[in-house]
């Protein structure tokens, strides 16, 4: 592998204050981590701050929306570190909006951020997670994947297009080594935007960051005669 230390790569795609920053930094660990996102300035400073505590990991500035951006994002991952043996696709917009609130490009957008880059990403690493018999891909899906609420006109279709993408892609990569899993998020996360969002929430009605990309570590570390393909992550008061 090109990196130095020959570590394994993980890729996390969708890299903000939140969840993203805090798989990069679990994965960071015992893998270099390559981290995707529009915002190339924060990227940055997490790959800065993962460097100065001992770990590897580059920045990748790309639209997940753009196919040419993800194929140009990849190309530099495998150049820089090397094939990808971990993948994480954590990006999704987040509009709220009932049927007739939503505008079409809203709901093309937010498919195309939430579900396209899934597909498009899954196509840059499974080639050579197939040639080598093993792999990793796991999927961030939400609550609208499962039981979406009225206001989530578009968000919801675009994550339940998600789940049926690691549904499809399960039965047809796992049989061939590459564990595939779809992380259900059923609950607000501790991250800026839900506190501004919810500045009266209670802290014992999130989840946390670092909790929730230890239940990724554990599916991605499993062993393959008892791989789980789908898990329901939830604070311990979460009504469901």
């Amino acid at each position: 592998m090109p990196n130095a230390d020959n570590k394994h790569i993980a890729a996390v795609i969708g890299v903000g204050a939140g969840l993203g920053a805090a798989l990069a930094r679990r994965f960071a660990a015992e893998y270099a981590v390559a981290m995707v996102a529009r915002s190339g300035d924060k990227l940055a400073g997490f790959a800065r701050e993962i460097e100065a505590a001992g770990g590897r990991a580059l920045a990748f500035s790309a639209d997940v929306s753009r196919a040419a951006d993800i194929a140009a994002a990849f190309e530099r991952i495998r150049n820089d570190l090397g094939p990808v043996d971990v993948l994480i696709y954590n990006a999704a917009m987040r509009p709220f909006g009932r049927l007739m609130d939503t505008k079409p490009s809203t709901f093309e957008n937010t498919w195309r951020v939430s579900t396209l880059g899934a597909f498009l990403c899954a196509q840059q690493v499974v080639p050579a997670m197939l040639e080598q018999k093993s792999g990793v891909i796991i999927f961030t899906g939400a609550t609208a994947g499962v039981k979406p609420f009225a206001t989530s006109a578009a968000f919801g279709p675009a994550k339940f297009a998600l789940r049926g993408l690691a549904q499809v892609m399960g039965r047809d990569l796992q049989p061939q080594g590459i564990h595939v899993a779809y992380v259900n998020i059923d609950g607000p996360i501790d991250m800026p935007a839900i506190h501004q969002m919810l500045p009266d929430i209670k802290d014992e009605q999130l989840l946390k960051p670092a909790a929730i990309a230890e239940s990724y570590w554990h599916l991605a570390h499993q062993d393959r005669s008892a791989w789980t393909h789908e898990i329901d992550l939830r604070p311990f008061c979460e009504k469901w």
